[in-house]
């Protein structure tokens, strides 16, 4: 082959321009992962850290109710059971429990009872307002460990009551405030009986 003829198949001849395909799928992920993240840190303002408000709400805790401890039994999954109190903070259980999460449906109190023995805190609401909401949902995403999570879950007829639960604690809170609660979560969260992380 003579040079011109190498030199015209090289002209012809040339590499697979690279697909723009990863680039563009790349560029869109990050995109959306960034967009995620804002959207989450825009929710969250406003809403205080739990941290910064558990000094000023340790007086509120000489409202804790204590009640009795009824037990750790389990219960085949279905079983109805009845507690001695309303919310119940101990007794027999289900087998399976609530995860920790924002519920906007209520949650078999068989299934909660079990989310306090493991150490979670028990919140109770109903209409207590748009930014106490926003509060709990942010606590509630932030605090999701299995032994020492916050489990929020509906109950109707509270009003703008909000109910704390933990294993045999009761802190009701008839007008909402968040460092008493903060405080409560704080005294409580990953102490269950069946495997304190605290």
């Amino acid at each position: 082959m003579g040079k011109s003829a190498r030199k015209q198949a090289l002209k012809y001849s040339s590499k697979p321009k690279p697909s723009p395909w990863p680039w563009v799928i790349g560029g869109v992920l990050v995109l959306a992962v960034a967009v995620w993240g804002f959207l989450r840190w825009q929710g969250q303002q406003g809403v205080p850290s739990l941290e910064s408000l558990i000094e000023e709400g340790k007086p509120a805790l000489t409202q804790v109710q204590n009640h009795p401890d009824y037990g750790r039994s389990h219960a085949n999954i279905g079983a109805s059971l009845s507690y001695a109190t309303d919310p119940p903070t101990s007794g027999t259980h289900w087998y399976n429990w609530s995860e920790p999460g924002f519920y906007t449906r209520g949650e078999p109190r068989e299934k909660l009872v079990h989310a306090l023995e493991h150490g979670n805190v028990v919140i109770y609401y109903d209409q207590p307002g748009e930014e106490v909401l926003k509060t709990l949902r942010v606590w509630a995403g932030r605090y999701r460990g299995q032994w020492d999570g916050l489990v929020v879950v509906p109950k109707a007829g509270l009003g703008q009551t909000v109910e704390l639960t933990a294993w045999t604690k009761l802190l009701r809170l008839e007008r909402w405030d968040a460092a008493a609660a903060a405080a409560f979560i704080d005294a409580y969260r990953g102490r269950g009986p069946e495997n304190p992380v605290r």
